[in-house]
């Protein structure tokens, strides 16, 4: 081959370097304009504590969310009526179609109650009872017209693997719907609030499935909206009476929202009584106010706070079910007589903390060993701080985490 054909195949090959390079180039420019706030998403994935299986403890992750991922377009398509639509929304949007996610049933028995601090600060307490699971701690940053928040979820929900770190690219790229996936939460301005079982329906639960002209959601879309748009309980309340609620999971909740004033409510979608509250379509929203002297619930006391377990907590409910419908009523007692013994008041965080302690599913009740609390919070409202502990390791440093949205 002589030097000119030399020369002209190697000008050839640079040319096709060239095109490639920018072609490659393009292709990446054009993912990341795609799909920038997700890549920064996935690349804040961090494990904050390993799995310990002897224990049965799952692993600890923390993502922070980059933008608002398609929170607006989903509240303005009218929310979504059921799980299938909501993974359905998440995987077009979120994932780009890339993922096979599942939102899984669960039989979780957890609670919750408001509390002060001896300086005025208002306290919400959060058990999460279930079985060996991962969980995930999600960071959102504040949008035009929305908070920031932290929430909890359990990635089992979302399909991921209970045995297994997140390690794989897919199961990572499955953790981007986890902000549709929360069990509690608190937002920048104070307000925090907790989803519950509540076995209703009878012998087989039965999910609130309410059918009327307003616009739908589920049960963790209402969770992430009242985390992004509610500045107070009021506003809270009011966007849980603006939609239709659809339960996820086959199963059915109620729910605790708190703020900063002090306020709590727990929000019930139910019927007459649970012997007839088995049509799911039926079901209407009643709000209980922590504040409200003729309505607060079980127990008589103080209402500076309260408590939820996983019974319905409406008068004259149960008057015809036996006892043992109303579940998780031993741990509300507990609670309870905890709180009523300083009128709902506690030192700080941490004493609030020794009381979730004592009803943690190792310890309260579980003589078959059929699970555990996989998460304990304190959200401090006021400050807007939280205290975190995974698995019931109350006295391990490596399992406490604090955090601030300030």
């Amino acid at each position: 081959m002589n030097t000119n054909k030399r020369i002209n195949v190697k000008k050839i090959a640079l040319c096709i370097v060239v095109v490639l390079l920018a072609f490659v180039g393009c292709a990446g420019i054009a993912i990341y304009s795609i799909w920038h706030n997700e890549l920064s998403t996935f690349m804040s994935i961090e494990m904050l504590r390993d799995r310990n299986d002897e224990h049965q403890d799952g692993a600890v992750y923390a993502m922070h969310v980059k933008g608002g991922f398609y929170l607006d377009e989903f509240v303005e398509q009218g929310g979504v009526s059921n799980d299938a639509e909501l993974i359905d929304f998440v995987t077009s949007k979120i994932t780009k179609g890339l993922i096979s996610m599942n939102i899984s049933e669960t039989d979780i028995g957890c609670a919750s109650f408001t509390a002060q601090t001896s300086s005025g600060d208002a306290l919400f307490g959060r058990n999460y009872d279930f079985s060996k699971t991962n969980t995930m701690l999600v960071f959102t940053e504040a949008n035009e017209g929305r908070h920031a928040s932290i929430s909890t979820v359990d990635l089992q929900f979302l399909g991921i693997d209970v045995n297994q770190n997140l390690e794989s690219v897919m199961d990572k790229i499955t953790a981007l719907a986890a902000p549709y996936a929360p069990l509690d939460g608190m937002n920048d301005a104070g307000v925090s609030v907790g989803i519950y079982m509540t076995y209703q329906g009878g012998e087989t639960t039965v999910p609130t499935n309410q059918d009327t002209e307003k616009p739908d959601f589920t049960s963790t879309t209402l969770i992430r909206l009242i985390l992004d748009y509610a500045d107070n309980l009021g506003e809270a309340v009011e966007i849980a009476q603006s939609y239709d609620l659809h339960d996820s999971a086959n199963t059915s909740y109620h729910y605790m929202v708190a703020d900063a004033s002090g306020r709590s409510a727990i929000l019930e979608w139910v019927g007459s009584d649970d012997a007839s509250d088995n049509d799911g379509s039926q079901r209407e929203l009643v709000v209980t106010y922590n504040d409200d002297d003729d309505h607060i619930g079980e127990l008589e006391g103080s209402t500076d706070y309260q408590v939820v377990t996983n019974f319905i907590i409406q008068p004259n409910y149960y008057d015809h079910s036996p006892e043992e419908d109303k579940k998780g009523f031993d741990r509300y007692e507990k609670i309870y007589e905890e709180l009523n013994q300083t009128n709902g008041v506690v030192a700080d965080e941490n004493a609030a903390m020794n009381i979730l302690s004592m009803v943690g599913r190792r310890s309260w009740g579980n003589d078959d060993n059929n699970g555990c609390t996989v998460h304990s919070v304190v959200y401090n409202m006021t400050d807007k701080t939280v205290l975190w502990v995974s698995n019931e390791n109350y006295q391990d440093p490596t399992a406490i985490f604090e955090f601030s949205l300030n």
